[in-house]
């Protein structure tokens, strides 16, 4: 523990010198700046941030969890010469890495929201977004750590990582509306249920939608997923399913670098 506290307090000072740490809080800061000074309601200015973290931050953590991994391999290499336990290696370089993408962008959006917080009460849509946002940074950042691991060619490694960006933030939808065009004429509300469970981008949308019942908004999946299950269930589904994600990557990339030979 002593030795994991050290390596992840040396990679969060790395980390947080590198510029594009600063732009990526620059950015939410602007963000949130415009979307709760121009907009009427701070319900829709959520909603709006919320489609915003959802895009976002998974695209940011697994770029930056690749190339922050691969640009590593010498320390990884020189840290291991010495007679260091591996888990505590691993979580120090991988916590180094998703807690200041974390605390970055949560600056970036509150700061703005407590400029205007006299013109909005919507204290419960902060930490809801925050909690969501977090918790994506920490799977798609593991997520980057595998497919780092498992790729040692840094191009492909990236190529990898955009890929998984395109079809869980993008494609994924486009596909379940083609299922759901294509067989129209049987019921598929399991089988979207379980589509949703296996992206995480979409578990984060259901859940922030449930929550505040904003069932014109949500979209083909979240609507069966609340009427499947009614609110307070698929909370609790969702929440499973999305600890579920943090657990299982982190646990592979964890097991991946005990074998990995650097």
């Amino acid at each position: 523990m002593h030795l994991m506290n050290k390596i992840l307090l040396y990679e969060i000072h790395n980390t947080i010198r590198n510029k594009w740490i600063i732009i990526y809080s620059f950015f939410f800061f602007f963000i949130g700046y415009a979307l709760f000074a121009f907009s009427g309601d701070g319900s829709k200015a959520f909603i709006s941030l919320m489609n915003i973290v959802l895009f976002i931050i998974p695209i940011v953590a697994l770029v930056f969890g690749s190339i922050f991994l691969y640009n590593s391999r010498e320390f990884i290499e020189m840290m291991l010469s010495q007679p260091i336990d591996r888990k505590s290696l691993f979580f120090g370089l991988y916590l180094g890495t998703a807690l200041p993408l974390i605390f970055s962008w949560i600056i970036g959006i509150t700061i703005p929201y407590f400029l205007f917080t006299v013109n909005y009460n919507n204290t419960e849509e902060l930490i809801l977004v925050i909690i969501i946002g977090s918790l994506l940074t920490i799977i798609f950042t593991a997520i980057a750590f595998l497919i780092a691991l498992k790729q040692d060619d840094k191009s492909k490694g990236l190529a990898y990582s955009i890929f998984v960006w395109l079809i869980l933030a993008i494609l994924y939808d486009g596909l379940v509306l083609l299922i759901i065009y294509t067989f129209e004429d049987y019921p598929l509300d399991k089988f979207i249920i379980g589509l949703s469970i296996i992206n995480p981008i979409d578990l984060g949308r259901i859940f922030f939608l449930i929550q505040f019942n904003i069932s014109a908004l949500m979209g083909y999946t979240g609507a069966i997923f609340q009427k499947f299950f009614g609110a307070n269930l698929g909370i609790v589904i969702s929440s499973f399913c999305m600890i579920l994600w943090v657990i299982l990557p982190v646990y592979l990339s964890l097991k991946l670098f005990g074998k990995k030979d650097f």
